[in-house]
């Protein structure tokens, strides 16, 4: 059976662990040829990988690297990065700077880098990391939720400016997943994940992988009439 991405090329954002790290494996075992970005290096050893090292943010990198391919065919815009929780006031300017940096004004650039090659190829996906943090209050604090809801209008406008030429854009919304991100709530006796399974109505975390499965869905023909979608992964927290 001939593998679904066979001869695609794939870049994904904050691909060196947690949920980049496993929809980078799950491209490269249906046969893509995946393009990692992550200021850390991954650890994936595949032929068909290959990793740029350096930050989202950093528009020069960005046009080095990503802007020099001849071609795309997915974009995976997942890197991101928490704030801790932390409400409004007790919110610093430099915190919430750097969460719209990472989580907005990086998915920007890395977008407008690939959208470039995308239009002259009349083709392209583009698959938006947001988070339920982006549809409910609680899933983060007041930076990390104002920049996931940015992220869901962000998606929502690409495909509606875009959809006609070719591109489709959709979106996830995680829930609880088990990643190196939010390794805090398992520390100790792993009271806060306790806790945080019992509230979700599945009973428990995702794993990565779960959220990958949803990625190449988005990603392949099977879906190519959804546009401008936004597909929570949350074991049904938002339905409570």
């Amino acid at each position: 059976m001939e593998k679904q991405f066979k001869n695609k090329v794939v870049v994904i954002t904050g691909a060196a662990s947690g949920i980049g790290r496993a929809q980078a494996a799950a491209f490269l075992k249906e046969g893509a040829t995946v393009i990692g970005v992550d200021i850390q290096k991954a650890d994936l050893t595949d032929d068909k990988y290959h990793h740029y090292a350096g930050s989202v943010t950093d528009q020069q990198f960005i046009e080095k690297t990503i802007g020099q391919l001849e071609s795309i065919d997915i974009l995976c815009n997942t890197a991101g990065i928490l704030d801790g929780y932390v409400p409004s006031l007790e919110t610093e300017e430099a915190l919430w700077d750097k969460i719209f940096d990472v989580n907005v004004k990086g998915m920007f650039l890395v977008t407008n880098a690939v959208l470039k090659k995308m239009l002259n190829q009349k083709r392209g996906v583009i698959v938006n990391m947001a988070s339920i943090a982006g549809m409910i209050a609680g899933g983060g604090g007041a930076a990390y939720t104002a920049s996931k809801h940015a992220v869901i209008g962000y998606t929502k406008q690409l495909s509606y400016d875009y959809c006609k030429e070719g591109i489709r854009v959709n979106g996830i919304a995680p829930g609880a997943i088990e990643t190196p991100m939010n390794a805090a709530d398992f520390e100790g006796s792993g009271e806060m994940a306790k806790l945080v399974a019992e509230q979700t109505p599945a009973g428990r975390w995702a794993q990565p992988v779960e959220v990958a499965n949803v990625t190449l869905f988005l990603a392949s023909e099977a879906s190519d009439y959804m546009h401008a979608t936004i597909l929570p992964v949350d074991g049904g927290w938002m339905n409570k």
